[in-house]
């Protein structure tokens, strides 16, 4: 079971949940059908009744059933399919009333009885979609707003005296009268039996000792959507709440947690963000259904992330998928050797915090357009990657110059080492600034390839930001530290995973064993946040967030793959 306040209600495939979420950090008193398309739209307000007023429900949910109970009355919801909920109530009520604002020109629902079936629809203006309500058992005992124009309300009212049961479609324009697949509880097991196939697939290593791989897993199921508007693949969005896109670095942490089980939807997943590649090279900052925006890029994780996908995958990529993943990636490789290098200089450069994914690290605060050693560290492993795929598709003399290329960032990368830090560098006017965020020791990712007087003092430093629940992003006793200030002390899931990884393949194991060990814990004390108090372990901001799934279910699997091997 998991709390409908931290995670929606939802379905893979589906564009919309259950939820009493509504807008950013808002909770409604009532669940709402949310839907995704064209952002996030509250369509519907679900509000249960008896003896005709709203009644305070206890509100339950398992992967395949939501249900609320008030007293020995109940009513229950399962996804039929992708675009299609029933709900079904014994001894309780329910009204369905439009969320949106009153219906103007611009704005709203419109509630009408079609001709065809009988059955009643909303269309919304918010989210382009209609939703149709189609009563399988039981009758109507209330409709008001029926073509009504203007401000005014629209409800359908389903009775507490009786048993009833209904069937909600999200759709488009038009489509025939709706027909059962099967009774409810069918439809529930077949639910079950869904999500149970795919945590077998992603999951099968979970133990006592991995007790959050369920709910990781429910986590990433109920946020994917099938491909609509600007997205053209299956897409795991980073949450069904208010943080609902896909950014150009979050997706490879999903692809990674999904690849070794679900090899098909993992790679979609990486390839995401390449599907709206500009002609610069450049990666867009995010995608969703109806807005692509390419006003920041992401950090070249990407080399990375494609080698710790293809370890994880059941099977070899092909010829063709190579090819064109190495084309894909040497156009984004390009893009930061090319238009982000300042003429004579050998590193790249951000333009902003939101470029490395690190929006407002204090790395930041002295200049904003600034090289530093992660992206450095980076962009080196992205030219390795790039080497290796030459190399496999017979490309020799461009393997070498990947090869040259990425030892070239290295050594330009060293000369930001003082001795004791990695320093920034203002592309503009060469002053160096040094800052307390762990983003300056994400170096460490580098690994083998760092000397071992750096990646030493690294670890150390690291260590230094360790907490009881994991690495903060800026030091508890920093005086730039906010508990809930963004990356300016909350612990994250992808600089988790990465710092690990780095220090693994660093030759510090003991280090990287207790910073998984805190972080699984963590999560599976607090569940899947956006982000996470570093003092406290409270989850702040979304708390449904897939990469954050996902880098538990990464650290996970590689635990229960050590402890396997003794």
């Amino acid at each position: 079971m998991f709390s409908l306040r931290d995670i929606p209600f939802s379905y893979r495939g589906s564009w919309f949940g259950l939820s009493p979420v509504v807008a950013e950090q808002t909770y409604a008193d009532d669940v709402h059908l949310v839907s995704h398309q064209t952002r996030m739209h509250p369509a519907l307000c679900l509000t249960p009744l008896a003896g005709g007023t709203r009644v305070d429900t206890e509100v339950t949910a398992t992967p395949a059933r939501l249900s609320w109970a008030y007293g020995t009355h109940r009513i229950d919801a399962s996804y039929e399919s992708a675009d299609t909920v029933r709900l079904r109530g014994f001894g309780l009520g329910l009204r369905i009333a439009t969320a949106a604002p009153a219906l103007t020109p611009f704005a709203g629902s419109y509630l009408y009885r079609d001709p065809v079936d009988g059955a009643h629809v909303f269309t919304s203006y918010e989210t382009g979609r209609r939703y149709r309500i189609t009563v399988l058992t039981g009758t109507l005992t209330d409709r008001a707003g029926i073509q009504a124009l203007g401000a005014t309300d629209r409800h359908l009212t389903l009775p507490d005296n009786q048993p009833w049961e209904i069937a909600i479609e999200e759709y488009r324009t038009a489509r025939a009268p709706y027909t059962p697949t099967g009774t409810f509880d069918t439809v529930t097991a077949a639910a079950d039996s869904a999500f149970t196939t795919y945590l077998d697939a992603i999951a099968p290593w979970r133990s006592d000792r991995t007790p959050g791989a369920e709910l990781a897993a429910y986590v990433l199921w109920s946020a994917t959507v099938d491909p609509a508007g600007f997205v053209g693949r299956p897409a795991v969005l980073m949450s069904k709440h208010w943080m609902d896109k896909v950014w150009s670095w979050d997706h490879c942490f999903n692809a990674i947690a999904l690849a070794a089980g679900e090899p098909e939807l993992a790679f979609d997943q990486f390839l995401l963000p390449f599907d709206h590649q500009d002609p610069s090279g450049a990666l867009p900052d995010s995608i969703t259904h109806s807005e692509v925006l390419h006003n920041f890029v992401k950090p070249p994780i990407h080399g990375w992330a494609l080698q710790q996908l293809r370890a994880r995958l059941p099977h070899s990529l092909d010829k063709q998928q190579l090819t064109d993943i190495y084309e894909r990636l040497t156009r984004w490789t390009q893009f930061w050797l090319t238009h982000r290098r300042a003429p004579g200089h050998p590193l790249p450069h951000y333009h902003h915090g939101n470029d490395s994914g690190w929006d407002n690290a204090t790395t930041f605060d002295t200049a904003r357009v600034i090289e530093t050693a992660d992206l450095a560290g980076f962009l080196a492993q992205q030219l390795d990657c790039l080497a290796g795929l030459a190399t496999e598709l017979g490309h020799l003399d461009a393997a070498r110059r990947w090869t040259a290329t990425a030892e070239e960032i290295r050594t330009a990368m060293l000369q930001l080492w003082d001795g004791s830090r990695f320093l920034a560098r203002d592309a503009e006017t060469g002053e160096t600034s040094a800052s307390s965020s762990l983003l300056d020791l994400m170096p460490i990712t580098v690994g083998a390839d760092l000397p071992s007087q750096v990646s030493d003092v690294l670890a150390g430093r690291i260590a230094a930001h360790l907490t009881a629940h994991g690495p903060a992003t800026e030091p508890t006793n920093s005086a730039h530290y906010i508990s809930d200030g963004y990356w300016r002390g909350p612990i994250w899931a992808p600089s988790t995973v990465l710092i690990e990884d780095g220090l693994r393949r660093a030759g510090h194991p003991h280090l990287a064993d207790e910073i998984s060990q805190r972080f699984r814990a963590l999560c599976e004390k607090s569940g899947f946040a956006e982000n996470f108090d570093a003092e406290t372990g409270t989850g702040l901001r979304d708390r449904a967030y897939t990469w954050t799934a996902s880098s538990y279910l990464i650290l996970a699997a590689d635990y229960e793959q050590r402890h396997s091997n003794g």
